[in-house]
């Protein structure tokens, strides 16, 4: 019998890191995506030790080890602004949030690499090796998460090159921090970027292991899009209700490639939509594998 697959959703902290594992439970979910920042305006939540704690003992309770979850910084970092002031509270932010998650060894954390707006992909790509370089340290726990994205505007991270270029320009930089960084691997992101998931699932992942290596991968947003392939728009849409297909995604979770990874949905969802999605998942890759349900 295959080990259960690891797949949940991003859901609110608004009510507490014990409610949102709890509704996590409810869903079906075994793993958690969550912004441990205000998405929007960047501030940091307060600090309840209590609900901590309540959250410590469900996440023993339900098996799910800090690996299966996934803190996500909040979009107002951009770690190749043009404008210093951005990149200095993107610094500060990410060495705060990664002394924060050490309390939990082990946790995911994403993040969007950025856009580099007046500037060129080549002088983002270096700002953000460099802020990845001076916030990471030696010994950490915390793996650090480049999310694939779709290259809308000056976004970088559209390719599998440009994130590449990332990690070897940051580990260079510090060389303490050699392993630390990996990959979130963004569905929608990567077949609107321009990388055929839907034909050729093991032609995209020999590119990726032979530009990144698929050790470097070590999560996986699962999402359907709104838009063709190519279309370097980010519009993420409900599963089986997109360009690419329940049938694809399924064809992903079953990867003996990415199997074992933790899945996140960020489709444009409510919990009781997340329910029908992870429930549907679950009883299509159960078909495929055999495996629990």
């Amino acid at each position: 019998m295959n080990e259960k697959l690891k797949l949940g959703a991003n859901l609110s902290v608004a009510n507490g890191y014990a409610s949102m594992i709890e509704t996590s439970h409810k869903i079906n979910g075994n793993v958690i995506q969550c912004f441990i920042r205000n998405p929007r305006s960047g501030d940091a939540r307060q600090i309840d030790l209590d609900d901590e704690a309540r959250a410590e003992a469900l996440l023993r309770k339900y098996e799910i080890p800090p690996t299966s979850l996934i803190a996500h910084a909040p979009y107002t970092m951009n770690p190749c602004s043009a404008k210093s002031v951005v990149r200095d509270f993107t610094a500060r932010a990410m060495r705060e949030d990664f002394e924060y998650l050490e309390r939990l060894p082990g946790v995911l954390y994403n993040f969007h690499p950025g856009s580099f707006t007046t500037q060129t992909a080549d002088i983002g790509i270096t700002q953000t090796a460099r802020i990845l370089s001076e916030t990471m340290w030696q010994g950490m726990t915390t793996s650090v998460l480049i999310e694939t994205m779709a290259g809308k505007g000056s976004e970088i991270g559209r390719s599998f090159n440009e994130i590449a270029r990332m990690i070897d320009l940051a580990e260079k930089e510090n060389p303490a921090i050699a392993g630390l960084i990996g990959v979130c691997l963004d569905t929608c992101h990567v077949y609107d970027g321009g990388y055929d998931i839907v034909n050729d699932l093991d032609g995209v992942l020999d590119e990726f292991d032979r530009v990144i290596g698929l050790d470097r991968l070590r999560a996986v947003h699962l999402n359907d899009s709104k838009n063709p392939i190519g279309s370097h728009k980010d519009r993420h849409e409900k599963i089986g209700h997109g360009t690419i297909g329940t049938d694809t995604l399924v064809h992903v979770l079953t990867s003996p490639r990415l199997a074992h990874l933790p899945f996140c949905l960020e489709t444009p969802n409510e919990p009781d939509g997340y329910a029908d999605e992870i429930k549907l998942l679950r009883l299509r890759t159960a078909d495929c594998k055999g495996e629990n349900k």
